[in-house]
């Protein structure tokens, strides 16, 4: 397999770390509003990364984040007249039922900033003894050009980056480029205790202190959109290289932009769509296949006739699944062709090499509708054996499976927010290994009418 790394702007093979074990960071929303369909498109992409390293086998420890504390967030809050934690924690909540919408797994950890302050608190503590930040009036900031190899991610000039940094007139900075990685407290802010004074951290500095912390000091993948690459990453790399003295990634992933008719999505301009939204009118499944039917870092022009030609290729899956199911109703037992075995590993070691090309899941989909040829022309000869069309069957499961589609097949019902909760609360007892409450969780959830199954692509509720 191979990955375009952002830092080496080159396709190279993929090998991990550790053997068969993946580390992936991917940075998370700040909650403050309901995602975009620009948010939305990376939580897809980076789902399907996750789901295709399973599915090579792969163990994969997926970590994203929460950016619960922040100046977005502490203005909404102002606005309604309520406290930080409860419009972060209603937008958390917003994020789930929009994320688990578009079938997107849930993350392994989900770390937010305001439960890891005492780690980013010991980051900058480093940091500040060995000499890149400084502190000034409760400020503490990290000297950018200390970092020698600052401006490696985004290839600019370091005149270039001076020029095109998001720089407040600030008379406390020793260089422009420096930024906070600490702020002191204000008036009716959210706060925490420091060395350095009543304070929060920066933005930048919360990932470098989670990533370290939930997965050590280098990730296999850290991945996100194309606009953080500077300065958010950048400043990642400066932060957590210059603690560690070794890298924070060995690949980085950023996915490609989303523009409306041609034009970048702004609300000033008026073309600013939720994700949500847009799942009213079409269904978050046809939101997903428009994320998923592009190559990741190729930008999307949203737009309605994309909806309803990603609405229609759904319909011609849907079709021809159901077709199968009817076919495989009525057809008699009998052997399963050489041909039709050469068939479908065909499709399958087509898909598999679209997706080993740098996650090429367009690609991919091509050899998805070239099978679903195949198979509508059997599931049509009545002398097609039952066996045959069930193995087709599962090769088309298993191909759409990866990419997280046809996730409605059979799931008419939506699963009661009761059993969801119920889902949790066992996987973090399996995650705190006490299996006995498990177990117990799981006979209750069966007490109600529904399976838990876990699978390589996750975990599956189905109703009885």
């Amino acid at each position: 397999m191979k990955i375009y790394n952002t830092m080496t702007k080159t396709k190279e093979e993929f090998v991990p770390i550790k053997e068969k074990e993946v580390n992936i960071y991917a940075c998370g929303p700040t909650v403050y509003n309901l995602i975009h369909i620009g948010n939305a498109r990376p939580i897809c992409a980076f789902d399907v990364l996750r789901r295709y390293l399973q599915y090579k086998g792969y163990e994969v420890n997926y970590i994203q984040n929460f950016t619960d504390v922040d100046d977005k967030i502490i203005k909404k809050a102002n606005e309604e007249g309520v406290s930080s934690t409860e419009v972060s924690e209603r937008y958390i909540a917003e994020y789930m039922r929009d994320a688990r919408g578009l079938n997107v797994l849930d993350a392994d950890i989900h770390p937010k900033v305001t439960e890891s302050m005492d780690k980013i608190i010991d980051i900058i503590k480093v940091l500040v003894d060995n000499e890149y930040a400084y502190e000034k009036n409760g400020d503490v900031y990290f000297r950018a050009l200390k970092f020698e190899e600052y401006g490696k991610l985004s290839k600019m000039p370091i005149e270039d980056l001076q020029t095109g940094a998001r720089i407040d007139v600030n008379n406390q900075k020793e260089d422009s480029l420096d930024f906070a990685i600490w702020k002191a407290a204000k008036p009716d802010e959210p706060h925490w205790d420091s060395p350095w004074g009543k304070g929060r951290p920066g933005w930048h500095i919360e990932c470098s202190a989670m990533s370290r912390h939930h997965v050590g000091r280098t990730l296999d993948i850290h991945c996100g959109g194309q606009d953080l690459i500077f300065p958010h990453h950048e400043n990642e790399i400066a932060q957590s290289e210059a603690a560690t003295g070794v890298p924070l990634a060995k690949y980085w992933m950023h996915n490609g932009y989303i523009n409306v008719d041609n034009r970048k999505m702004s609300k000033s301009l008026g073309n600013f769509f939720t994700a949500r939204e847009v799942a009213e009118k079409y269904g978050y499944e046809v939101v997903r296949y428009m994320m998923v039917q592009a190559h990741y870092r190729s930008p999307i022009n949203y737009n309605i006739e994309l909806l309803d030609a990603c609405k229609a290729s759904l319909e011609r899956l849907y079709n021809c699944r159901e077709s199968l199911d009817r076919a495989i109703g009525v057809a008699k037992s009998g052997e399963i062709t050489n041909e039709s075995k050469e068939i479908f590993a065909s499709r399958k070691e087509q898909f598999i090499t679209a997706m080993d090309d740098d996650l090429n899941t367009a690609d991919g989909i091509t050899a998805i509708f070239e099978l679903v040829r195949d198979l509508n022309t059997m599931s049509a000869d009545s002398n097609t054996s039952k066996e045959q069309l069930i193995a087709g069957a599962e090769v088309f499961d298993e191909l759409t499976g990866v990419l997280g589609l046809m996730y409605n097949r059979n799931n008419e019902q939506e699963i009661p927010q009761e059993i969801l909760e119920l889902v949790e609360q066992r996987k973090q007892a399996r995650k705190d290994k006490n299996f006995t409450l498990a177990d117990e969780i799981r006979d209750k959830i069966s007490g109600l009418g529904y399976i838990v199954e876990e699978t390589r692509q996750g975990v599956n509720i189905t109703k009885k």
